[in-house]
């Protein structure tokens, strides 16, 4: 049975709490899966590891410390001078994003996405370099996100001012020719 009423909402510190454990978790994701590739790819099998292998390793680290830096910084809480938590960040647990301003804009969800994206083709590659090729799928969402929120409004909006002008001319004289026959 679903729960009646409102939605409740989290206080700052319960805010501050998730978001300490979500970061911590993702720091763990990150860690784990750099280590298992570095053993696999850059200890057992380092003679034929290849510049391809140290590059994929280099831009898993630079994707990882992009996403995670954005969500530190989405997340950094502000504390009163007597030292009392004033505000416990942005919620990165949010299911809807900033649903009254601009919902697509913050979604830590999606840089949610690109770690998890990030290490499970970090781990998988220990295999085969060839699944680096999946992480093609961000840029793919990417571009589909920019279509679907920014793009496509923008292309496919009527111009509702210059089309709304010219049929008001259109139901003034109209209204003349109708007045001009009674």
């Amino acid at each position: 049975m679903a729960p009646k009423g409102k939605a409740g909402t989290k206080g700052k510190k319960q805010i501050f709490e998730e978001n300490r454990e979500t970061l911590r978790f993702y720091f763990r994701v990150i860690l784990g899966a750099s280590a298992v590739y570095a053993v696999v790819n850059l200890v057992i099998c380092y003679p034929t590891a290849s510049v391809w292998t140290w590059l994929a390793f280099v831009f898993s680290l630079v994707v990882y410390g992009t996403s995670y830096r954005s969500m530190n910084s989405m997340a950094k809480p502000s504390f009163t001078d007597d030292g009392s938590l004033a505000d416990g960040g942005i919620d990165l647990n949010m299911e809807q994003g900033w649903q009254s301003e601009c919902p697509h804009l913050h979604e830590s969800r999606h840089l949610k996405d690109v770690i998890l994206l990030t290490a499970i083709v970090q781990v998988l590659s220990c295999f085969s370099l060839y699944i680096w090729y999946f992480w093609l799928l961000a840029p793919g969402r990417a571009l589909y996100l920019l279509w679907v929120n920014i793009l496509g409004p923008w292309f496919t909006a009527d111009s509702s001012a210059a089309s709304q002008e010219p049929n008001e001319k259109k139901q003034r004289r109209q209204e003349r020719r109708q007045m001009k026959r009674f």
